[in-house]
């Protein structure tokens, strides 16, 4: 049940997305080198590894300075990165990974492999479900960069902090992973961008 309702919506919302995203990949590619897309390396279910994609709202090999986006005043981010990264419209290539079955539109988000080496057994826990592109964690820690800004040690905050809460609540979600708790997450996150 859960595969289809990812598909259906996932289908629903890239068509009705398409010629906005068509525009947003013109800006995209006018303002600066390199291509539509950022595809990162991430840990899926089961410890397994993909690409997620996003679109491109840093300049060419930003990540090399750094994995975490620290404030939306990161002098990587582009000036469409910025608008795009506001609004969350970088994350929808992420439906794509939801129709190629390596994400779910609602589960832990996925992180990239040096983070989740540092996982404990119970955290581990979490690679046992589909990483998703929202889900409890998106929701309390939607301003992260933010957040990460204000810190000496963006890194270390990260690592201490905000990791093992995260965590924690992607472990609320994969106790109880219903409909009626996806639905309710998709709705919390479409109305929290909203009212950006």
């Amino acid at each position: 049940m859960k595969r289809l309702f990812d598909i259906l919506f996932s289908s629903f919302i890239l068509l009705l997305f398409f010629p906005f995203g068509l525009i947003l990949s013109l800006l995209i590619v006018l303002e600066s080198k390199g291509g539509i897309f950022y595809k990162q390396k991430r840990i899926g279910k089961d410890g397994n590894p993909f690409y997620l994609l996003k679109f491109r709202s840093m300049r060419t090999d930003a990540d090399k300075l750094g994995k975490l986006t620290v404030g939306m005043r990161d002098p990587r981010i582009t000036k469409i990165g910025y608008f795009i990264r506001k609004y969350k419209l970088d994350e929808f290539p992420q439906f794509i990974n939801v129709l190629k079955g390596e994400m779910s539109i609602v589960g832990p988000r996925p992180d990239v492999k040096e983070y989740v080496d540092l996982y404990n057994s119970e955290q581990r826990k979490i690679l046992l479900v589909k990483p998703g592109i929202t889900d409890y964690a998106s929701l309390e820690y939607f301003e992260e960069s933010d957040l990460l800004a204000k810190s000496s040690n963006p890194e270390k905050t990260y690592i201490d902090e905000i990791m093992p809460a995260k965590i924690k609540l992607n472990q609320k979600y994969i106790a109880n992973p219903t409909l009626w708790v996806d639905l309710k997450i998709i709705f919390l996150t479409a109305k929290r961008i909203i009212s950006k």
